[in-house]
């Protein structure tokens, strides 16, 4: 049987890590709303966001969130930037229009340079890679906040 403080010192360790759960199911639920989406399953840090079309979506929280998009089109769509940056207005509080060419630019970028492509800006990064002769998988893009330090 476990001892009182025992169990007291268990809880304190745990608390963080629920607090930080509901934030991250929170800010999902939100950016979901956002991009008419709906929030799918959890794996680890990592929660999915089911939106209707080619893109793929998901919010992965540890010590600053970032939402991901995949699309596997030849090149993403006007939606694919669209969605990522109003998703990316949620997360680092920037204006969709201020984050959404700073994205499509990141992606010209490295579909230009054949490399990850990371790009700073006030606390936040984005960053795309993009691999045209991929079926499964031709970009990938991310936006979050920087940790502190």
């Amino acid at each position: 049987m476990l001892r009182l403080p025992t169990l007291l010192a268990a809880c304190l360790v745990l608390l963080p890590a629920a607090a930080r759960a509901d934030e991250c199911d929170d800010l999902t639920r939100q950016i979901a709303a956002a991009i008419g989406g709906k929030v799918g399953r959890r794996a680890g840090p990592s929660i999915d966001i089911r939106v209707p079309g080619p893109n793929k979506f998901d919010v992965t929280c540890r010590a600053e969130p970032i939402v991901q998009a995949t699309s596997a089109e030849p090149t993403p769509s006007a939606a694919f930037f669209q969605e990522l940056s109003a998703a990316s207005e949620i997360l680092v509080g920037e204006s969709a229009s201020t984050v959404e060419p700073i994205i499509a630019n990141a992606y010209r970028t490295a579909l230009s340079e054949r490399r990850k492509s990371f790009i700073q800006q006030n606390g936040w990064s984005a960053s795309c890679y993009a691999d045209p002769a991929s079926s499964v998988m031709r970009t990938l893009c991310s936006v979050g906040r920087i940790p502190p330090g």
